[in-house]
Formats: C-alpha cells, sequence, structure tokens
C-alpha cells in the first residue's frame, strides 16, 4: 500500500500521523524515536497481524511472503520494545501492549488512504473498499439484503463491517471516524455530522394473537397494565415510549430488556408480554399470523430514520456513491 512512496509523500503521511494524537499516545517519545527513521509499511504489517492473529495469514493478506513478514515482525517487537504477538494453545494472541495500539493504527491507516484515495478514478466494480456502519439488526433485517443485491450487481469487491452502538457512542464513533456511516434516529450531534432521511416508520404495539388483551381496546390504562418487554440496547435508554410516559409521570412494568429487535417477536409469540416493535418489521415477519398488531397509546407516531456521516466524507466519490445506494435501497421500502 505503502511501498514506492516518494520523500515528500513520507513527509505528508507523517505530518499526518502527527495530528492524530490517539496514535501518538501511543508511540514512544520523540526524543528517543525519530519517526523519519521508522518504515511506515510496518503500519500495514501491523494491522494484518492484529486482524489475522497469524504470520502466514498476515502475510497473504498484504502479498508478501512469509520470511518478509516474519521479519517484519521482527523490526516491530524492536520498534515497540514488545512481543506484541504470543504463541498460546488456542494459537497466537496480542500482548496488552498490542491491543493498546490497534485503534490508534487503523485510525492512522484509514487518515493516509482519504488522503490518497484518487476520488476522479473511482470505479465500484473495481474498488474493494470496506465501509464501517452502524446500524442495528432491524436493519440488516430489512435494508442489507437489498443492498447487497445491488453490490452484487455493480459493486462485487465493496464489503461491509457492521457495528451496533447506542446512540450517544454512535456520534463519537462517526467523529472519531470509527464508523464511515450510520443509520439510525434522532442523533444529537454537532455541525460537523451530515444527514438525509431514509423512510419513516412508527412503532406499533405487538402480542401473541391469542393473548387476552385482543379483545380488549388497547386504551393507555389497559397497556399499562400489561408485562412489557423492551428493546433498548440499555435498561436506561428511554427513547420514544418512556420518555412518553414519564412526561404524564407514569411508567409501563417492562419484565424483559433485550437488546436485539429481531428476538422480540419469537418472545411475545410464546409468552403474554407485550411489546413495541416498528411497524415495517412487525408486518414483515407476520406472515404466520401468529401476532396481533395494534396502535400504540403512547409514544412519537411517525418517526424518521436517517443515514448519518461525518462532513470529512461529504465528496468522498466512493463515500457518496454508498450514500446513494442505501438512499435508494431504502426508496424501494413499502410505505406505512
Amino acid at each position: 500500500m505503502l511501498a514506492g512512496l516518494t520523500l515528500w509523500v513520507d513527509a505528508l503521511f507523517l505530518k499526518l500521523i502527527y495530528g492524530i494524537r490517539s496514535f501518538i499516545g501511543f508511540i514512544e517519545a520523540e526524543s528517543t524515536l525519530n519517526l523519519r527513521l521508522v518504515d511506515l509499511n510496518l503500519l500495514v504489517v501491523f494491522d494484518a497481524l492484529m486482524s489475522e492473529r497469524h504470520v502466514t495469514r498476515a502475510a497473504h493478506k498484504i502479498n508478501i511472503s512469509q520470511p518478509a513478514m516474519s521479519n517484519a515482525l521482527r523490526r516491530l517487537r524492536e520498534l515497540f520494545a514488545d512481543e506484541l504477538l504470543v504463541r498460546t494453545p488456542t494459537g497466537m494472541e496480542p500482548t496488552p501492549r498490542a491491543l493498546e495500539l490497534i485503534q490508534p493504527t487503523q485510525q492512522a491507516l484509514r487518515e493516509v488512504t482519504r488522503v490518497f484515495d484518487n476520488d476522479v478514478t473511482f470505479d465500484p466494480r473495481r474498488s474493494d473498499h470496506a465501509f464501517r456502519l452502524r446500524m442495528g439488526d432491524i436493519h440488516g433485517w430489512m435494508i442489507m439484503p437489498g443492498v447487497m443485491e445491488r453490490l452484487g450487481q455493480e459493486a462485487p469487491g465493496i464489503g461491509f463491517d457492521t457495528i451496533h452502538l447506542q446512540p450517544s457512542a454512535t456520534v463519537a464513533a462517526l467523529e472519531t471516524d470509527e464508523v464511515d456511516l450510520a443509520i439510525s434516529t434522532g442523533l444529537q450531534h454537532s455541525t460537523t455530522i451530515r444527514s438525509v432521511p431514509l423512510y419513516r416508520d412508527r412503532l406499533v404495539c405487538v402480542f401473541r394473537s391469542g393473548h387476552p388483551v385482543a379483545r380488549l381496546p388497547m386504551t393507555l390504562s389497559n397497556f399499562l397494565k400489561l408485562r412489557h418487554l423492551k428493546v433498548a440496547q440499555s435498561p436506561v435508554d428511554t427513547r420514544f415510549i418512556d420518555n412518553d410516559l414519564a412526561r404524564r409521570k407514569l411508567r409501563r412494568n417492562v419484565v424483559l430488556n433485550v437488546q436485539h429487535w429481531l428476538s422480540a417477536p419469537h418472545i411475545v409469540r410464546r409468552s403474554d408480554l407485550v411489546t413495541a416493535m416498528w411497524e415495517r418489521m412487525a408486518r414483515g415477519i407476520n406472515a404466520d399470523g401468529q401476532l396481533a398488531i395494534g396502535k400504540l397509546p403512547v409514544g412519537p407516531g411517525h418517526t424518521t430514520f436517517h443515514l448519518y456521516w461525518h462532513r470529512r466524507y461529504e465528496r468522498h466519490a466512493a463515500h457518496k456513491w454508498m450514500r446513494e445506494v442505501i438512499v435508494d435501497v431504502c426508496r424501494a421500502l413499502p410505505e406505512v
């Protein structure tokens, strides 16, 4: 990746590294380590070793020989005065020092890749870009099939790493370049974060079709008498329903909190719990008719989900193309 760079490119790369505080925090002081004497290819080597935890596989990943990789590992160990990778009964494992270096090294490499990306020549058919996307399991179920179908037709080399984060952590991850894109709703963020609306949805009340409450009107009073399953990454996440109830000095009886939307319908099918679920998903997974879907007597009504990104990627060709793909897929979703 960095082989053959001229001296001025090396200088630019060093400037970028100096600008990343998280990386500087983990390397030795300038008085004892001259960055200009460091082979910058070692960053790529280190990243491959931490990803594969295996010398031969790491060598294959970045297209160098196994002896060359072993030699690079030796140089890394000398540079950081640490073993970095050690043998264990279950294979090679990183040392605590190596674990500290993974995130800042990846961030440094992303900064450099962004500098040398040639937007003019971006071709989705030839690209092997890997995007880091924050989304929940509901979006993996609802959006990713269409996205991957589109990529298979137009950009078979492009891939994704997905992660699910709490809303506050999502904004921080966008700011620090830990994720490229995020699908969420209602994020509180600064002007450095951009967004575009994707689709609207609304929460509905879901319970098993034979539930006794099915014979009653879903009034607020009846709703509060029921035992509830809540879907949230944290039990203290009070967005949507619980905030609305709190404003009325009310609360519901939550007996089970789960982190994943896709587990909720399977649980309510086999219990007397009720849950609030996004309508697109509730109707999409209810082909067998075992769920009853009703209007919620509380909550925000229709909610708009957005695609978020940092302004550093506003004009980045690959990033812009992927945003357009996700928007196109969401536009094809049926209305609710």
